[in-house]
């Protein structure tokens, strides 16, 4: 429990920066440049990842279960999951209608992900896990609509519909392959148990 919890403290920690220190960020952009910062900030959350991914593997056989969530939070979690797809989808592409209405659709992305496995999973870990991902996520919203206010923040433009239509696609073709294989093929469990 304690690499998964280190890494979840370096992941995140290392994306909360410009929201608690944002004086350190600008510091080190600006006298070693913006390259430094991306390289430096790709390496950190690149090594979290990493200890998350095998800390969350470890503790899974090590710790306890806090809540079995009943069968049909399962169903609600993989009818989350399909939105979470799309709304990322959303996020990366050109602005459609979803983008422009959500604001922020990568971070709602996250939420979404987040709250459907703390619903599906009641072990320790991914308590720990998806509920940090979670707080992050409110954190982060809540940063984004402060420079939103202050004018620092832009909000995506409307580009086309059509970019509406390759979000849905896209994220249902992403959902479909995860559920099929790609969940279990990365994580190790599938996302639905037949029989």
């Amino acid at each position: 429990m304690a690499i998964l919890l280190l890494g979840i403290i370096i992941f995140l920690g290392m994306h909360l920066i410009r929201v608690v220190a944002p004086g350190f960020r600008a510091g080190i952009i600006e006298s070693r440049g913006k390259g430094t910062w991306m390289g430096l900030y790709t390496i950190v959350s690149l090594v979290g990842v990493c200890l998350i991914i095998y800390g969350f593997g470890q503790a899974r056989g090590e710790t306890g279960v806090l809540y079995n969530p009943p069968e049909f939070l399962r169903h609600i979690a993989l009818l989350l999951m399909l939105i979470a797809f799309i709304v990322l989808a959303a996020g990366f592409l050109p602005a459609g209608r979803i983008a422009v209405a959500l604001k922020h659709p990568q971070v709602l992305s996250i939420k979404i992900w987040a709250l459907a496995h703390l619903l599906a999973n009641g072990e320790t870990s991914s308590v720990l896990l998806f509920g940090s991902f979670l707080a992050w996520a409110v954190i982060l919203r809540i940063s984004l609509k402060r420079r939103e206010r202050a004018g620092e923040k832009v909000l995506p433009v409307f580009k086309s519909g059509r970019n509406d239509v390759l979000a849905v696609l896209t994220g249902l073709a992403a959902y479909v392959l995860f559920v099929w294989k790609l969940h279990e093929l990365v994580i190790g469990v599938p996302p639905v148990v037949i029989g």
